[in-house]
């Protein structure tokens, strides 16, 4: 598998993922309030979709407030309405998760808004989506796909 980008462009490793995802598996309660105070916004269509409720439930899971944001922002959008809106994401939340999302619009997303942008990591079309499989198989599917998760908000350094 090949090596995944963090937010800020920094090398992830599967292996290193799926490492902090079977340690949240064993230490799940002390990290319960481990993004407490942190507020992260979901920027999608949808707050009622798997993938939404997912995220959700993965980030209030470490102690996170999760808010809805509905996705206003399309490829015809022009670049310096979407990088103020950026910029505005930047400044309200510690952490943005961006579903159904073209590339072109979250590269510049992520580049004006100076926190933690995620392209989707609660989709089943996610790279960290095909590493459930490897997790202890005696935890339901959607309790390994949020471990999965929330290893990587915790990644990230929110």
């Amino acid at each position: 598998m090949d090596i995944a980008l963090q937010p800020f462009g920094r090398p992830l490793a599967p292996a290193a993922l799926l490492a902090r995802a079977e340690a949240l598996a064993a230490r799940q309660p002390a990290l319960a309030g481990a993004l407490k105070g942190k507020n992260i916004g979901l920027v999608s269509a949808a707050a009622d979709s798997r993938e939404a409720r997912l995220f959700s439930a993965a980030a209030a899971g470490l102690g996170a407030k999760v808010a809805h944001v509905r996705a206003a922002l399309s490829e015809s959008s022009p670049a310096p309405a979407v990088a103020e809106t950026a910029r505005l994401l930047g400044r309200l939340y510690d952490a943005i998760e961006c579903q159904g999302m073209s590339e072109a619009l979250l590269q510049l997303i992520r580049r004006e808004a100076g926190i933690p942008v995620f392209d989707g990591i609660a989709g089943a079309q996610h790279w960290s989506a095909a590493l459930t499989a490897s997790l202890d198989p005696a935890l339901p599917e959607e309790r390994r796909r949020m471990l999965l998760i929330q290893a990587q908000l915790l990644e990230a350094a929110i």
